[in-house]
């Protein structure tokens, strides 16, 4: 038997119809679920994982992005997460490709600000020559979540954020409607803010942004001076 087939046995064998209608509630309805809660999930994972280590260390990314082509979200941050387990610290100049069709496919905020954190964050680590090359591409994608990807990419950068840039994806945004932008970028900004409140603060105050992107990206600081 191989991981897939392995994996999709154990889903199924621990499905639950009840939390499954939740999930895909609360998903919005974007998403089939077989209502396995993150736990258990991740147990499986690991289980299935052990008895087929050695298949996967050469296979990885194939066994990941066939994962993404299943409907049960299950899967979706099962390959997700093998991938960042596997190669968010090993990965090659070529990952960008399925970087991008990750945050293509099955889009939602919760794919998408696991992968632009651990995935498109450490291969632009890796390989920061492509920053502005990615970062332009993307920002200038028509798909919001691509767009997305470069206001968050740094969220794991901490005092290694580049705000020359984060203040960059901004001002490309700001004017944007999408809730999903005004949020990741006060989301973005509000991550910084831990390390240079000031240099947050000076932006906000200094730039027209949308008040959904003000109140997140000020939350902290004004928090503070309560």
């Amino acid at each position: 038997m191989d991981f897939i087939t392995a994996l999709e046995k154990e889903f199924i064998a621990q499905a639950d119809t009840v939390q499954s209608m939740a999930m895909e509630a609360y998903m919005k309805n974007n998403f089939q679920f077989f209502g396995i809660p993150m736990p258990e999930r991740r147990a499986i994972l690991k289980s299935v994982n052990t008895a087929h280590s050695d298949s996967l260390k050469t296979n990885v990314r194939t066994v990941a992005l066939q994962l993404y082509d299943k409907p049960q979200r299950e899967f979706h941050y099962c390959a997700i997460e093998l991938l960042i387990q596997n190669c968010s610290k090993k990965l090659v100049l070529d990952d960008i490709r399925w970087i991008e069709q990750l945050l293509l496919t099955y889009s939602w905020w919760d794919s998408v600000d696991t992968i632009s954190k651990y995935l498109l964050g450490r291969y632009l680590v890796q390989f920061p020559e492509q920053t502005n090359k990615v970062i332009e591409k993307f920002s200038n994608a028509s798909n919001i979540w691509l767009n997305r990807s470069t206001l968050l990419f740094q969220l794991d950068y901490k005092k290694n954020t580049n705000f020359t840039i984060l203040e960059a994806v901004c001002e490309h945004f700001k004017e944007s409607n999408e809730f999903f932008i005004q949020k990741a970028m006060g989301w973005a900004l509000r991550e910084y803010s831990k390390i240079n409140p000031i240099a947050v603060q000076n932006y906000v105050i200094n730039t027209n942004l949308k008040p959904l992107s003000t109140k997140e990206a000020l939350r902290i600081i004004e928090k503070q001076k309560l």
